[in-house]
């Protein structure tokens, strides 16, 4: 008669030496447990795509893929997803509660160009060529000029946002 742990050791095996089947079963666990990992997270993680949000997702990522190929003990790599998912959301949460906070967590919005002119410290600060700005000029502006943008703005996910001067 076999017992429940013993049934358990079966299906997803023990370190490393996995058979295929059981990296397939412990796979289907994974994904699963991740799906509820990042509904508990909360939708901003895949949502807003921060350098914080990033963080969550690739890390999540790589800590969870130990379990599927055995490389770490399957819960103890379980119980790691689960820490790292509690730690977003309680940074989140902190964000909400702490401007400075989130700014540091987040970083700010740096305006590029205002009035038509650009500002060469902030562009230089931020790390945007012209040829970046004058991308998203042609992308989200319909290729405006640079004298008829009212503002630039470099937003904290790293998309440039263009407001076009009033007529």
């Amino acid at each position: 008669m076999t017992t429940p742990m013993q049934f358990i050791d079966w299906l997803f095996g023990e370190g490393s030496e996995l058979a295929a089947w059981q990296m397939g079963a412990r796979a289907l666990v994974v994904f699963f447990l991740a799906l509820a990992m990042i509904r508990a997270s909360g939708r901003r993680s895949f949502g807003q795509q921060s350098p914080f949000d990033t963080c969550i997702t690739v890390l999540l990522g790589a800590v969870l893929s130990r379990a599927v190929v055995g490389a770490s003990p399957f819960w103890s790599t379980m119980a790691a997803g689960v820490a790292l998912v509690v730690t977003h959301r309680l940074v989140a949460l902190a964000s909400m509660r702490w401007q400075g906070f989130e700014d540091l967590v987040n970083g700010h919005e740096i305006t590029l160009v205002r009035d038509g002119r650009m500002d060469e410290d902030a562009m230089r600060h931020a790390l945007v060529s012209r040829k970046d700005l004058d991308e998203a000029l042609r992308q989200q502006a319909g290729g405006v000029r640079l004298d008829e943008v009212e503002r630039a703005v470099l937003e904290r996910d790293g998309k440039l946002s263009i407001v076009r001067r009033r007529s």
